[in-house]
């Protein structure tokens, strides 16, 4: 479910299918989690967006690793992922003093989300994940097992960590919890968390292909231009 949403946001709702301006050329758009298909296809490249409801979070690679092995193995991992949100966060969970209370997570920072490429492709088909997400994009690989389950990108700002952190409600569960407190697979509930940008949409259109692109074709002109600057003055 999808709703549009000024940011930040009010005691209001917006009218269905109605977009808000946050500046004058954007708009961000509020989504309930857990999306169904029709919502993940219904987002495009560009769109800013922010989360409401439970996303779980792990920047191990053991983690990632174990996750595809399990399925792998036919088994089931210990929180059900099947339609949700999985996203390349960095957080640290403290215990409540007496082991008896609510645990909390003190922050959330993005991670490079290239450095799990090679889990991430049976993560999304095996599990039908809806919404992935981190900085810094993923490979065609993943980009194609996304169109394939419909699932997107999103791309958190690095460095927001402060930001990114105010949406946290509260820690709904914590596995794998013999990893440190970042490699674990915690389960968070937030509200508003964003704005985080869709970078690879269900379709297969990706910000950094359309970047490299671009890049590429520009690049003759960079050298030259280059070459031209380093010239020895006659």
């Amino acid at each position: 479910m999808s709703t549009p949403e000024p940011l930040p946001r009010s005691s209001h709702s917006s009218p269905p299918g109605e977009r808000t301006p946050m500046h004058s050329n954007e708009t961000v758009r509020h989504l309930e989690l857990p999306l169904d298909l029709e919502a993940v296809r219904a987002l495009s490249v560009g769109d800013l967006v922010t989360l409401s409801g439970d996303i779980t979070i792990s920047i191990g690679l053991p983690t990632h690793k174990r996750m595809v092995q399990t399925l792998q193995a036919g088994e089931a991992l210990p929180i059900d992922l099947r339609g949700g949100a999985f996203f390349h966060l960095s957080s640290y969970v403290v215990d409540a003093p007496d082991g008896t209370g609510t645990p909390e997570a003190l922050y959330m920072n993005p991670s490079t989300s290239t450095r799990y490429d090679a889990y991430m492709p049976p993560l999304i088909r095996g599990l039908g994940l809806r919404l992935v997400g981190g900085k810094g994009g993923l490979d065609q690989h993943s980009v194609a097992a996304m169109q394939e389950a419909g699932c997107a990108y999103l791309s958190f700002l690095g460095g927001g960590c402060t930001l990114l952190s105010e949406s946290i409600e509260r820690v709904v569960s914590s596995h794998w919890n013999e990893y440190i407190s970042q490699f674990r697979l915690v389960t968070l509930r937030v509200k508003s968390l964003g704005p985080a940008t869709v970078a690879i949409d269900a379709h297969g259109n990706s910000i950094y292909e359309d970047l490299r692109v671009r890049a590429q074709e520009r690049m003759p002109q960079i050298l030259a231009t280059l070459n031209q600057q380093r010239k020895p003055n006659p």
